[in-house]
């Protein structure tokens, strides 16, 4: 087996990570993980690390899950390939599509697969005009999204994303993608309800609309809740409201479910937690435990029953699509989930405890508001509680917190000034209070630091 440094030295020559600046890791060189068992990880020295972030928000079942494994081995044995054009299909395919109108939301019958969130947003875009099309309103090109959302990183997602850096590399949105604010009650909700405030930035839809014109506009997309952006849980007067205006104007709701389906909130989707009746539903990540890729949308009957009327051919798909190993996977992942009642024991065990042991977290100096939404949480860092005043841009505060919280053996995310953690779904309630303790920890130390430079 290569060395640690033999290991960096190939990694820095050769591998150019994902969302990464490339120098910083030439200079720095990279955490190699070289093993996962249940809820954590271990890097390449042998250290053991709580995942909190449950991979990228999708290792739900956690490392090693023997079923997991055994079910791609058997498909690899069996058929490790074929594709779904030209009329053709596989076992794997049917069974996980039938398995997934089964714990959807009702009015779910179809799914068109892809391989990423981010390919099933492109899908999406695609979907939408298509779907207008058929229904003889050509006109109706236009999504409106929201600012700080993230939808993946082709250009198609990037551009349904509402982040302004990383929509700088590369000229975007393309045309026919528009964005209105975010419901961050936190940032932009100063002195104001909670549900007031969510009624305001709901508004913002329906004054869009009838700016661009309620006949232009194909489709409103959100998160549930804004995962990458920072955890920013809605008020709960947010997505009735946006349900209202969607169905008055007559516009298709999508739910980015990436980061919310199979049992994130407690409920199989975050529409269903909020009660919100979408027409399309993306997914991917938790739907095979992460153990491949395997994205896709879930298409409500309106959309879908419009499809195979309307005739004609949909030009659109991936070589992947569908891959018969990611399906089984995701087969035996779902029917795990059945069997263990994860997202009951999410519901109703670990998410109020979690919450309750997350939220001891707001008393300290260093966090202005401790959220959480079943098993996500966000910590907002300040320089000072009263005023919600934060750190100079300079000192990277989230970024220190980050990287402390791993040397501690935590798995945090910083989004700018937050952290952030969702942890598998088969979290204990000790490996609870051990996240929490060292998410403490990670506060405490880089509070006692910034105490030595001031």
């Amino acid at each position: 087996m290569r060395s640690l440094l033999e290991l960096q030295a190939l990694d820095r020559q050769h591998y150019l990570h994902p969302f990464s600046d490339h120098r910083l890791i030439a200079e720095r060189g990279t955490r190699v993980i070289s093993r996962g068992e249940g809820v954590y990880i271990y890097d390449s020295e042998g250290r053991q690390i709580l995942d909190g972030m449950s991979g990228l928000w999708c290792v739900s079942l956690g490392y090693g899950r023997r079923e997991l494994i055994d079910a791609a081995r058997r498909q690899l044995e069996t058929l490790p390939y074929y594709n779904s054009f030209f009329q053709c299909t596989h076992p794997p395919a049917i069974e996980l599509a039938a398995l997934l109108a089964e714990v959807a939301p009702p009015g779910f019958s179809r799914v068109f697969y892809t391989n990423s969130g981010s390919e099933a947003n492109d899908t999406v875009i695609r979907m939408l005009r298509h779907y207008w099309d058929l229904q003889g309103q050509p006109a109706r090109k236009i999504i409106i999204s929201r600012r700080n959302a993230y939808h993946g990183s082709t250009i198609g997602g990037m551009s349904l994303g509402g982040m302004p850096a990383q929509q700088a590399q590369g000229d975007l949105p393309i045309p026919g993608i528009v964005h209105i604010g975010q419901p961050y009650c936190f940032e932009l909700g100063a002195g104001l309800h909670p549900d007031e405030f969510g009624l305001r930035a709901a508004g913002e839809l329906e004054q869009q609309i009838l700016a661009l014109g309620p006949e232009r506009v194909a489709a409103f997309i959100g998160e549930p809740v804004q995962g990458a952006g920072g955890v920013i849980i809605p008020p709960d007067s947010y997505w009735p409201e946006i349900q209202r205006i969607c169905d008055q104007y007559g516009i298709l709701l999508v739910a980015d479910e990436v980061i919310t389906g199979f049992g994130r909130l407690g409920e199989w989707f975050g529409s269903q937690y909020y009660d919100i009746e979408p027409d399309l539903v993306i997914f991917a990540k938790a739907v095979n435990g992460g153990y491949l890729p395997l994205g896709g949308v879930l298409v409500g009957d309106r959309v879908g029953d419009a499809l195979v009327a309307g005739g004609g051919e949909f030009f659109h798909g991936f070589t992947q699509s569908g891959n018969p190993v990611a399906c089984a996977v995701a087969i035996a992942a779902l029917q795990v989930m059945q069997a263990e009642g994860i997202v009951e024991r999410v519901r109703e065990r670990i998410a109020p405890y979690f919450a309750a042991r997350w939220q001891t977290l707001a008393a300290h100096p260093l966090v202005g508001e401790a959220r959480s939404v079943g098993l996500l949480g966000a910590l907002e860092l300040v320089a000072d509680q009263a005023s919600r005043r934060r750190f100079p841009a300079e000192l990277r505060i989230g970024e220190t917190c980050r990287d402390t919280s791993i040397e501690l053996g935590l798995v945090m995310r910083h989004v700018r000034d937050s952290l952030i953690v969702a942890p598998p779904l088969v979290i204990t309630e000790a490996q609870v209070d051990e996240l929490v303790d060292k998410a403490r920890r990670t506060l405490d130390s880089v509070g006692s630091q910034l105490q030595r430079h001031a």
